[in-house]
This record gives C-alpha cells, sequence and structure tokens, in this order.
C-alpha cells in the first residue's frame, strides 16, 4: 500500500517536473486563448459592419426623400452660352429633355460634363447655329420646362393619370 501511495505522489511530482508536459500545457492555453480573443473581436468587427451596413441604409433612404431644387444657371460668355444645371435625379432621362430643348432653340452643344451619381447635375456649352436671338431667358425657360415636363411624365402627371 505505501508503495502504492509513493508511487501515485512520485508519479504526479514527476509530471510536475517534467518541462515538456508543463510546456505542451501551457501553450495550448495560450492557443486557445488566442483562439478566443480573435473570435471576440471576430463578433466586434460584424457588429461594427451591421452597425455601418444600418447606417448606410439609413443615409440612402433620407437622400431619396431630400427635395433638392432645381437649379439653371445660364451665361453668354462671347457667341457662347453656358449652362449650368442641377436638380434631384428622379425624373428618368433629363439629359435627353434638355439635349432636345437645346436643338429646339437652335443650340448646338460643343462641350458638356454629366454626373448622375445622387443628384443630376450638367455643365454644357452651346453655341447658337444662326443669327438666331436666343437669349439667356429663353434658354433658361426652357431648361426648366423640360426638367419640368419629363419629371412629371415620369410621375404619371401627364396626360391626366
Amino acid at each position: 500500500m505505501a508503495t502504492k501511495l509513493l508511487r501515485r505522489t512520485g508519479s504526479a511530482s514527476s509530471r510536475k517536473l517534467n518541462p515538456k508536459s508543463a510546456k505542451r500545457g501551457s501553450i495550448i492555453k495560450n492557443v486557445v486563448l488566442h483562439f478566443y480573443k480573435l473570435k471576440v473581436k471576430l463578433e466586434e468587427v460584424q457588429r461594427e459592419c451591421q452597425n455601418l451596413r444600418v447606417i448606410r441604409n439609413e443615409y440612402f433612404t433620407l437622400l431619396k426623400h431630400i427635395q433638392i431644387p432645381k437649379e439653371v444657371k445660364v451665361e453668354k460668355i462671347g457667341e457662347e452660352f453656358v449652362v449650368r444645371v442641377s436638380c434631384s435625379k428622379r425624373g428618368g432621362d433629363k439629359l435627353v429633355s434638355i439635349l432636345e430643348a437645346f436643338d429646339e432653340l437652335g443650340l448646338d452643344v460643343v462641350r458638356a460634363s454629366v454626373s448622375c451619381s445622387h443628384l443630376f447635375s450638367m455643365e454644357a456649352i452651346a453655341v447658337a447655329r444662326g443669327q438666331q436671338g436666343t437669349g439667356i431667358r429663353d434658354i433658361t425657360d426652357a431648361v426648366v420646362k423640360a426638367i419640368d415636363e419629363k419629371a412629371r411624365w415620369e410621375d404619371g402627371d401627364v396626360l391626366g393619370t
């Protein structure tokens, strides 16, 4: 019986003194702890990502409902007209309507830049085709009318629908 007890305590103390098993246990504990910390960080990043998605969706929802006033500015520089337009994107092909209005006024577009990311904006340089008496007020009215008609058409207000 004493030998069994001695053997048990001896083997237990020899295990404690065995540096390989102590090192292995410590390494395993460190690895498990590291995995746990990584898991917590991953969950934190996922929550943050989800919060950012919610904020982004709210931003886009608000952006859709903002009424951006339409702005049409026309300047005459020499023989050229510089036309700047900005308005909400809602209402479809504003560019086509504006270019048709230019054509009806007898204007040729020399250069234009258009952006349709969150709102519609355009800057165009147009020149009169002949000696037509097109003025700044005529161009401004035609562009505003083109924007308004296109928006009403897209909203279903035209023809009593």
